[in-house]
């Protein structure tokens, strides 16, 4: 095996050291290796994709659908998009000239954040957040405002940000992801107007993650896309709704001028993203509103009796109202030390969960546990969480 020239050890991009790996999977990783663990650590559903997206994906290949695509996506695939976005969320885009599909969400945040930022530039971060956005924005030169919501309810108060933006002038964007992951909050239509009251008055983007917003489950997702669409970037894709977090295609929406500039970036990082996966993420916008009520319904169930189940326990769990997580409060007796705890729960109740501090300053002294999981996962972790309790294990002395 080759080893790298001692003289060449330095030779790499230094901001490399302002960023860690992710401590969701590091974690995940730490603990895998534990015998009959159940985890309900990834945010990875556990149904597979509808049959009739996998045929299209078939038909897409006997079709020989195998070469490059438009840079921006297959007209199928944005029209498809497009139609979805109206349908479901009341908001109206030109499928040619403000939709780009990409590689996974992920992509998504990283092109939109090489289109944005100038050395210097911020972004605010409400946290408990996606632990992805605040490395990406180190790595590209630009400064994160972490702004703890705890204390608010897990959602992000406009007073607050109101606040934080007068003191800031070099502010960029607000990054807002509602349902909320790891928190399951989501926001009010109400509350979305006085965000972005604030938002407006100061001119500045919104970076809108909205992959789990048709995973709400007691309120009708509003997007502050429909309040400033001057000024939002829209994100989402078909990982979390339609369980194809695999296929990795995901979308960017904004207007026209912005998207013209991240379809240089865009361009630049994946040249287009797999024709055949495009053609499954296509037939699910177009035809996959059933899956999405169906799932939606499975992890209602779920919630219910992962919720109740911690609850009756003396646990206080955060009630979700969307995504697919539960962020539950560490036992007192360990002072806020969610991964000290998050290892007990591993190592004597072999139940893998998430420490909170992974998603930024606001979720300290939480963890997060994914009921992505099937219901009999859920139960086995319950019953095992009850033992542990009864037997005392998690007061740490």
């Amino acid at each position: 095996m080759p080893e790298l020239l001692p003289q060449l050890e330095d030779s790499y991009n230094q901001r490399l050291n302002l960023v860690k790996p992710s401590k969701i999977r590091s974690f995940d990783n730490q603990i895998s290796d534990i015998e009959g663990l159940v985890k309900l650590t990834i945010g990875e559903p556990d149904f597979d994709t509808p049959d009739h997206i996998k045929k299209a994906a078939i038909k897409a290949m006997q079709q020989n659908q195998t070469h490059y695509t438009a840079q921006a996506g297959t007209a199928a695939l944005q029209e498809a998009i497009a139609g979805y976005l109206k349908r479901h969320h009341d908001l109206v885009y030109s499928a040619h000239s403000e939709i780009v599909a990409t590689v996974g969400a992920t992509e998504a945040i990283y092109a939109i954040l090489e289109t944005l930022i100038n050395p210097g530039d911020q972004f605010v971060i409400p946290t408990p957040a996606f632990a992805l956005y605040e490395p990406i924005i180190n790595l590209l030169g630009g400064e994160v405002i972490d702004v703890d919501t705890s204390e608010t309810d897990f959602k992000l108060s406009p007073t607050v940000l109101e606040k934080v933006l007068s003191e800031n002038a070099r502010v960029k964007a607000v990054f807002l992801s509602y349902p909320n992951n790891p928190s399951g909050s989501t926001l009010s239509e109400e509350e979305v107007h006085a965000l972005a009251k604030v938002i407006k008055k100061h001119h500045v983007f919104v970076i809108s993650d909205e992959i789990y917003s048709d995973l709400t489950y007691d309120k009708q997702p509003y997007s502050i896309a429909r309040d400033l669409p001057k000024q939002t970037i829209y994100i989402s894709g078909v990982s979390k709704s339609y369980a194809m977090t695999g296929w990795r295609i995901g979308f960017v929406a904004a207007p026209a001028d912005f998207i013209a500039r991240l379809r240089k970036i865009h361009a630049f990082m994946v040249t287009c993203p797999s024709a055949i996966d495009q053609a499954a993420a296509a037939e699910a916008f177009l035809n996959g509103d059933a899956d999405i009520d169906k799932m939606r319904f499975e992890y209602r169930e779920r919630r219910n009796v992962l919720f109740q189940g911690l609850t009756s326990m003396g646990l206080r769990p955060l009630y979700p109202e969307g995504a697919f997580y539960l962020f539950v409060p560490v036992p007192e007796s360990f002072q806020n030390d969610d991964e000290l705890f998050a290892f007990r729960l591993a190592r004597m109740a072999k139940v893998g969960v998430i420490p909170g501090s992974a998603f930024g300053n606001g979720g300290k002294g939480y963890v997060r546990l994914s009921y992505a999981a099937s219901m009999d996962s859920i139960k086995e972790a319950l019953r095992r969480i009850k033992t542990a309790l009864n037997d005392g294990v998690f007061v740490n002395d």
